[in-house]
């Protein structure tokens, strides 16, 4: 499965970014996909969830209530809904794909990786 993330760029503090992984050379359609983000010099974070089918999600706390994650099977594409968005959130996104059907929140249980697009919000 190769990943492409999308949607990412410079955001003023408040505003929202909508941000899109698609995969292409084989649907992901039973697979959990995960959000996750990284700051240079830090590890990558967690940052929200979905399941293969969208019936189960997770969020990271600081992210609960501003960030909405959901999919379109159909289209083979996963998207993560950023409002309210703070300085604190900038960070290059990663969607990665997970072997399961539901997934958790750590990085190493995912086999396939997107290449990672910015998100900059400024003050």
């Amino acid at each position: 499965v190769q990943l492409q993330a999308s949607g990412g760029g410079l955001v003023q503090a408040g505003g929202s970014l909508k941000l899109s992984c698609t995969a292409s050379r084989r649907t992901f359609s039973n697979n959990a996909v995960g959000w996750f983000r990284q700051v240079p010099g830090k590890e990558r974070d967690f940052v929200s969830v979905i399941s293969w089918n969208g019936g189960v999600t997770s969020y990271a706390e600081s992210v609960k209530g501003r960030f909405t994650i959901s999919r379109d099977n159909a289209k083979n594409t996963v998207y993560l809904q950023m409002n309210s968005l703070k300085p604190e959130d900038t960070a290059v996104y990663y969607c990665a794909a997970n072997l399961r059907a539901v997934g958790g929140s750590s990085a190493n249980e995912y086999r396939y990786w997107g290449q990672g697009t910015l998100v900059t919000v400024s003050s």
